[in-house]
């Protein structure tokens, strides 16, 4: 069993890397992989002092392209950060050799209308695909708090401490009065596993990208620990990108075109 798996490790070495590697991938994927940082503030173009999260954003590498007439739909996989050889299945160290990459820590995969143009090895970096002043969508999984009771999982106020009352101050109160059936319907709010859950903010303005270090500023929190994994997306809402409004006074500028110019 030792050497059928040393002989596998060296067949991924040794696989010939295909010729699309190293090679941008088509800037039409406005979406990448990345790592949560941790959290900074800056000061931004116009002068104000933004809080914002750092977020390691590839390079990621296309590990897959599904089309109609081989999947029966379009999309593209990308993979990012590197893992042991030796923690990777049989199947995917079947599938990372057949295509000749190195295996990747996590992969996710996204539809597109065409894929026309992607190859698999291909680069996917941030700075091709996000500028500052750019609306994007972050999704990853937030904290886990464990076993917490109604008032920190659902934000309930409690019920009062005066007239005798005894430890009841962090009690949820009543969870089925009044009813026929008297038991306690499914969607009841209560205690229960709080957090580690995939949560998505949506509309999170790019403040800076660091195209040297692969490092995108994000202003705002996003969810989830320093070190877990992020996927940045461009926003699903109608405004993509931030538009400066400029102010003009009115009065300013109908009382200067009424002023005569001096005379020399």
């Amino acid at each position: 069993m030792a050497d059928l798996n040393a002989s596998e490790n060296a067949a991924v070495k040794e696989t010939a890397a295909p010729a699309s590697a190293s090679k941008p991938a088509p800037a039409g994927l406005r979406v990448i992989l990345g790592e949560k940082v941790g959290m900074t503030q800056l000061f931004d173009a116009r002068g104000h002092l933004r809080p914002v999260t750092v977020i390691k954003a590839g390079p990621c590498t296309v590990t897959n392209v599904r089309t109609p007439e081989r999947d029966g739909y379009s999309a593209v996989c990308i993979g990012y950060g590197s893992i042991d050889a030796k923690k990777v299945n049989k199947a995917q160290t079947g599938h990372f050799a057949k295509l000749g990459i190195a295996p990747s820590r996590k992969m996710r995969e996204f539809r597109l209308s065409d894929t026309k143009g992607y190859e698999v090895g291909q680069i996917v970096t941030a700075d091709a695909r996000f500028a500052v002043g750019d609306y994007v969508d972050v999704q990853g999984v937030t904290k886990g708090h464990g076993f917490a009771g109604g008032m920190k999982r659902h934000g309930f106020k409690g019920l009062p401490g005066s007239h005798g009352a005894s430890d009841k101050e962090r009690s949820p109160g009543s969870l089925a009065s009044r009813r026929s059936l008297g038991r306690v319907i499914p969607g009841q709010r209560m205690a229960g596993h709080y957090g580690q859950d995939t949560m998505t903010i949506v509309k999170m303005e790019v403040v800076k990208v660091d195209s040297a270090n692969h490092l995108m500023y994000i202003n705002g929190a996003v969810p989830g620990t320093n070190g877990s994994m992020v996927t940045v997306l461009e926003t699903t809402r109608p405004r993509k990108k931030r538009v400066e409004q400029v102010v003009v006074d009115k009065k300013a500028k109908k009382g200067a075109a009424a002023k005569p110019a001096a005379k020399k």
